[in-house]
């Protein structure tokens, strides 16, 4: 077999494969072998139909097609790794010559992986930013924990403030017509959260049990729905009751109920060992980050389109699996949020472009500085993994293998950190 690569476009070109006759007539046998398990011709037992019998009746071209499928994609894959070119699509196949007794040729118009050339990548020099933990940190923590474990009270008599919950029923119109979504009863709604339209919960501040009162918005000229997007709309709302969070005091009793700790003191110790780790590895996250995008930056990539394309299905599946643990059916969220997958690609295009440029970029260095893991690497890591979860070494390393046979996906992870980590040693702090 022979396979010549040319080039026709920045990340497209052209694979031409010749494939030898006695392949050819191997794959002409196998299609044959396929095919007669079918045919019925009076005489003979299905499957036991001569060779020559069956030429006789439909042709040799009649195995034509199932001798490609059979020799095809075989022979493509061996052209492929002969070139050294790097598919990321499928491919486009013309055959150009399909005759017994001559050799099979086809071409197959393919989109490569790109080029990408690197521009600086090392002395980087990245603006730090401070993840410092200050009291202020720490109370704004413990503020968060206090209102966590709040109680909730109804507010038999006052008004409601910023932070309650309230239930309310609510209609509203539009030019005096009613529209789809705009009514419920007995709604709970936390004001601030703005789960509502802007507007909406601020001016249901100051109302008491029992009242009712007619709001008025506008609907923002993005709105989801686009036959509301500008409308100014009409609620009239009643509000049944309103529930408010009292925070406990922070004491030893507050500390000993939610911790192992005994005084508040002790509790505070910890939470600040555990922020200020935490703003450590934030630090770290954000000058990897930055080295990252700045790399990335200085490259200069020819991406094609469907290495795009891919990395949006991708990101598509995945949050769609996000919605299915909510048990929101993905149909039924383009629905509620008048979206439509054209629409909803788009709004994933920026982030896929960039998840595949530093993909890309990532892998150009790993080579370009030769960077790889030993055996020894993986098993560490590997042994976190165990150390972490409760399961002995090798049981991870058989269930891992399950989704990502020979931990090459592992592996590629582990060279890309060590890459990442070559790309922050070689920075300068500004």
């Amino acid at each position: 077999m022979t396979a010549k690569w040319e080039k026709t476009e920045a990340n497209v070109g052209v694979l031409e494969v010749e494939v030898a006759s006695e392949r050819f007539a191997s794959a002409l046998d196998a299609a044959f072998k396929k095919v007669v398990k079918t045919v019925t011709i009076p005489g003979f037992r299905k499957g036991k139909v001569p060779r020559k019998i069956f030429e006789a009746k439909f042709g040799i071209e009649a195995l034509y097609q199932d001798a490609v499928d059979i020799l095809l994609p075989q022979a493509y894959q061996e052209a492929v790794e002969e070139s050294g070119i790097e598919p990321v699509d499928q491919p486009s196949v013309d055959v150009v010559q399909l005759e017994t007794g001559k050799p099979f040729v086809f071409k197959a118009t393919v989109t490569v992986k790109p080029e990408v050339q690197l521009g600086e990548y090392k002395g980087l020099e990245i603006q730090d930013k401070s993840f410092e933990v200050t009291d202020e940190t720490i109370s704004e923590e413990i503020e968060q924990v206090l209102k966590s474990h709040a109680q909730i009270e109804v507010v038999e008599d006052g008004e409601v403030q910023n932070g309650d919950t309230v239930s309310i029923d609510f209609r509203g119109t539009v030019d005096g017509e009613a529209f789809e979504g705009g009514e419920a009863e007995n709604f709970q709604l936390e004001i601030g959260s703005g789960t509502f339209i802007g507007g909406f919960e601020d001016q249901l501040i100051g109302m008491k049990p029992g009242e009712e009162r007619d709001i008025e918005v506008t609907f923002p000229s993005d709105y989801h729905v686009k036959s509301l997007q500008g409308a100014v709309a009409t609620f009239h709302v009643k509000l049944h009751d309103i529930k408010r969070k009292v925070l406990r005091e922070l004491n030893d009793e507050f500390v000993q109920e939610i911790s192992d700790f005994e005084t508040v003191e002790e509790y505070r110790n910890d939470l600040k060992a555990r922020l200020e780790e935490r703003a450590k590895q934030d630090h770290e996250r954000y000058i990897e980050d930055e080295v990252v995008t700045k790399a990335t930056e200085n490259a200069t990539i020819d991406l094609p389109k469907v290495m795009v394309d891919h990395e949006i299905d991708h990101q598509i599946n995945s949050f769609a699996q996000q919605l299915q643990m909510q048990q929101i059916p993905f149909d039924a969220y383009l629905e509620f949020t008048g979206t439509t997958m054209d629409e909803l690609r788009d709004q994933f295009r920026e982030a896929a472009e960039k998840s595949v440029r530093v993909a890309l970029v990532l892998e150009a260095i790993t080579s370009a500085e030769n960077v790889d893991v030993t055996d020894e690497e993986v098993d560490a890591e590997l042994q976190k993994v165990a150390d972490s979860s409760g399961l002995d070494l090798d049981r991870v390393r058989q269930l891992m293998s399950v989704r990502d046979p020979n931990l090459s996906s592992f592996r590629n992870d582990l060279r890309n950190r060590k890459t990442i980590q070559l790309l922050v040693e070689n920075s300068k702090l500004a």
